[in-house]
């Protein structure tokens, strides 16, 4: 899935807020050694925006094609970089800057700046709350593109879950979908799952309604995970689970966890 500017503007957002420098600026790398700026806060003028940089120039160029993370304290002066990009950076009066890439599954899909104007360096501390917001907006990706994986499975399945090998598979990538669901901190992407796991399931007609959390709970039962691995796919504790699943019991009129999930399927909450 390819990082989107509204992504893109919240991680620089992130960024600002969490380092406390006053200009942060992101772009998004294509298939080609490129990648072009298009995200920023705190910036004075329009000197950055839409600059393409090449892989390898300039300090982001250098982020680009390391897949690492690279410092310019001082950048007009700084030795370590090219400086093909010195007027537009001298325009909007950057001093220092810390440029990091967001990488997922081995490929850079965009990188992070993070600069200060005045004549101080960055600090430690500072850079390490800059990497934090990259990593932040990697694992968003990550699961992100998980989901899309799953989905493209579940699609073909659900069209011929009439025959058992599809039906069984899909229940596996439908549990697979709830236990990414669970990861999801974006409420519009959460929506947005929840939705397609209604479409495969009929789950919005269903007489009985269960909690997000809940339906979790009971797909990963289905699949036969104990409390414990539960808790863990969803980033729960076991007494968490224990509580979501008895109050989904308790919804469905189930004496087990076994018979849960039987109605759940009857009622067309799960697969």
């Amino acid at each position: 899935m390819r990082v989107d500017d509204a992504q893109l503007l919240g991680a620089v957002s992130n960024l600002r807020r969490d380092t406390g420098l006053p200009v942060g600026f992101a772009g998004i790398a294509g298939p080609s050694p490129r990648m072009k700026l298009t995200a920023f806060l705190g910036n004075r003028g329009t000197a950055l925006d839409g600059l393409s940089v090449r892989a390898g120039l300039g300090l982001g160029g250098k982020a680009l094609a390391l897949t690492r993370p690279v410092v310019a304290n001082g950048y007009h002066s700084a030795t370590t970089i090219s400086h093909d990009y010195d007027e537009p950076v001298r325009d909007e009066g950057i001093h220092s800057v810390v440029a990091i890439p967001v990488v997922v599954r081995r490929r850079v899909r965009a990188v992070l700046y993070g600069g200060l104007r005045d004549e101080a360096v960055l600090s430690d501390r500072t850079i390490t709350a800059a990497l934090h917001a990259a990593r932040d907006l990697e694992q968003t990706m990550a699961v992100e593109d998980e989901i899309e994986k799953r989905l493209a499975q579940a699609r073909p399945l659900a069209e011929h879950q009439e025959d058992a090998a599809p039906r069984e598979r899909l229940r596996e990538v439908y549990g697979e979908l709830r236990a990414l669901a669970g990861q999801v901190a974006d409420n519009t992407l959460r929506a947005r799952l929840d939705e397609v796991c209604e479409n495969l399931t009929g789950a919005a007609t269903a007489a009985v309604r269960l909690a997000p959390r809940e339906l979790d709970t009971v797909a990963l039962v289905a699949l036969g995970l104990t409390n414990a691995e539960i808790a863990d796919r969803l980033g729960l504790t076991t007494e968490t689970v224990k509580s979501y699943l008895r109050d989904a019991m308790r919804k469905l009129d189930a004496n087990s966890r076994l018979q849960a999930v039987t109605y759940a399927r009857r009622l067309g909450l799960l697969p």
